[in-house]
């Protein structure tokens, strides 16, 4: 990355992703200073996770709500965290070193990606990194007096078991909180709502990475360095299979995006309007603490609020709904939604597009009643970013309050456009 590139991705970050950034560096500098003073211990167990925490890297996906994530290189973190030996030998690494070799190996596996102009997410290397050297720094001083106590018995495995368990899991709460802290701030939401949507998101593969993390840890004493190679193989098929459902996710809002574009292409709405409505519905669902799953939902409804009217003879002029008569603009929601149910998987989405004409005392989902907002909203406003304009279309939305209108929805996006104005321009 050039120059002028790295400037244009710190100036896209944020202070708390700025701050958590220069405290996993300080942290990955004092690690390696320490590893270089003391030398590296076990050269060869460094060396082999390192490079399956490099191998991690660069296979690193994206999830949903752009989460860049790492399973394979985030387990064998944990297994080095975590282990007490390899083969009866015992672990002799100490929490700087841990710190270390993941430095090391995020840094290696980041680098094909910078080559070919794909740089990662600072904020998310960077989580990984400092909740890892939390990890590492509070679990590495045990890892003595655990191993000793694993020698006594069978039995002695079990409370280190525990021990391991209790600190992944504060890990985790720790690594939920900061993401949640800083997609806070990054789109505007509640952190209640951010905390949701993370333990949400987090959940399935947080589970599947600390078991395997556990896994080799514990491995690792009775098969050696073989583990590093028996336990890669389920790690990447978790990571295929994850792989394949944020494919599934991306494909399908894909295609709803083409489908929405099908009433621009032939004149029935303005051009821009289903992707300047989807914008401003998601974010008022943010403004009002709507979790991420809903937002979704919210988000495929919004761009396809207008498909009922390639139903029409004759478009209406400007494709403005708000300006037409209730009976048809309720016939062109009904005709939508049954486009939508014939793809037999968006039936909720479906719902919401049949009920956003209805009023308010018909009582119709949120998500309609934000879409109902915004699209009289863009109907009136369109593409342009005059304010006089944008004022005058909210108090025109506000004299409908309390009939067509949800009072709490009007005054959430005036809010929005107040803050992220022109959110609506192309």
């Amino acid at each position: 990355m050039n120059g002028s590139g790295a400037n244009r991705v710190f100036q896209t970050l944020d202070s708390g992703q700025l701050l958590l950034i220069c405290a996993a560096g300080l942290l990955a500098v004092a690690g390696v200073a320490h590893t270089a003073a003391t030398g590296l211990l076990d050269p060869q167990v460094a060396v082999a996770f390192g490079a399956l925490i490099a191998i991690g890297e660069l296979a690193r996906l994206t999830m949903p709500g752009n989460r860049e994530v790492a399973p394979i290189g985030a387990a064998a973190a944990l297994g080095y965290t975590l282990l007490l030996d390899v083969g009866d030998v015992p672990a002799r690494h100490s929490a700087l070193q841990v710190v270390a070799v993941l430095a090391a190996g995020m840094v290696a596996g980041a680098l094909p990606h910078l080559a070919v102009g794909r740089p990662p997410q600072l904020d998310g290397m960077a989580r990984r990194l400092f909740t890892g050297a939390l990890l590492a720094l509070a679990y590495r001083p045990l890892a003595g007096p655990l191993f000793d106590l694993a020698r006594e018995g069978e039995s002695g495995w079990w409370p280190a078991l525990g021990v391991m368990a209790l600190f992944i899991l504060l890990m985790v709460m720790v690594d939920v909180l900061l993401a949640a802290v800083l997609r806070a701030e990054q789109v505007r939401a509640a952190l209640k709502v951010a905390i949701h949507d993370e333990l949400w998101m987090a959940a399935p593969l947080g589970a599947a990475v600390a078991a395997s993390g556990i896994l080799l840890a514990l491995a690792s004493h009775s098969m050696g360095m073989t583990a590093l190679l028996v336990f890669a193989a389920p790690l990447l098929v978790t990571q295929v299979a994850f792989r394949k459902y944020a494919g599934i996710r991306a494909t399908y809002l894909q295609t709803v995006r083409a489908l929405a574009r099908v009433t621009e292409v032939g004149g029935y709405v303005e051009p821009g309007h289903s992707r300047r409505v989807s914008r401003l519905s998601v974010a008022v669902g943010r403004e009002l603490g709507t979790a991420e799953p809903e937002l979704l939902e919210l988000e495929y409804a919004a761009l396809m609020h207008d498909i009922g009217q390639l139903s029409l003879r004759d478009p209406i002029p400007g494709g403005a709904t708000v300006l037409t008569d209730p009976e048809q603009a309720r016939r062109i929601a009904e005709l939508g939604a049954e486009v939508i149910k014939q793809t037999g998987v968006l039936d909720r989405v479906a719902e919401i597009v049949r009920r956003q004409c209805d009023t308010c005392a018909e009582l119709p989902p949120m998500a309609s009643r934000i879409i109902k907002a915004a699209n009289a909203y863009d109907d009136l406003v369109g593409g342009s970013s005059d304010r006089d304009r944008a004022g005058a279309a909210l108090e025109r939305l506000r004299l409908g309050v309390g009939r067509e209108y949800d009072p709490t929805v009007v005054e959430a996006m005036a809010r929005v456009i107040d803050r992220l104005a022109p959110i609506h321009r192309l």
